[in-house]
C-alpha cells in the first residue's frame, strides 16, 4: 500500500464518516502535505471500485465517501446540514417489498435514505 493511500484510508477511518473528496483532500494533506487531489480522488475511485467504499449521493449535494462499506446500513440526513448517520434498522427492505410491487424486476439491493433534522441544527 503506498503511503498516500494509507492516509486517504486513515482519513476514511472511523464510524459515521461521509467525507466529501475536498475534505478527504483537506484532511489527507494535514497528514502527507505533497499529496495531490487528483492521487486522493483517484484512490477514491479505486476504493469505491475496490468496494472497500461506498460513494453516497444525498440529493444535489457533492459526494461522499462512506467507509462502512462491509455492514448493511442505510442512512440518516439532515435536510439543512447535510450531516449523515449510518442506521442499522431492523427488518429486511427487500422483503418489505411485495411482488406485485416489483413489476418482474429481480431485486438485488436497496438503498433507503431517511430525512429529518438533526439536533444541531433543532437547537441552533
Amino acid at each position: 500500500m503506498t503511503a498516500q493511500r494509507r492516509v486517504v484510508a486513515e482519513v476514511l477511518d472511523g464510524e459515521h464518516v461521509h467525507l466529501t473528496a475536498d475534505e478527504v483532500h483537506a484532511r489527507a494533506v494535514a497528514k502527507l502535505p505533497e499529496i495531490s487531489r487528483a492521487t486522493v480522488y483517484n484512490t477514491l475511485g479505486e476504493l469505491v471500485s475496490l468496494g472497500e467504499v461506498i460513494e453516497v449521493t444525498t440529493d444535489k449535494r457533492a459526494k461522499r465517501y462512506d467507509p462502512n462499506a462491509h455492514r448493511p446500513h442505510h442512512h440518516l440526513v439532515c435536510a439543512q446540514c447535510g450531516s449523515i448517520r449510518d442506521v442499522h434498522p431492523t427488518g429486511n427492505p427487500l422483503a418489505d417489498l411485495p411482488d406485485s410491487e416489483r413489476f418482474g424486476f429481480t431485486v438485488s439491493d436497496v438503498e433507503v435514505t431517511y430525512r429529518g433534522i438533526c439536533p444541531n441544527c433543532t437547537s441552533a
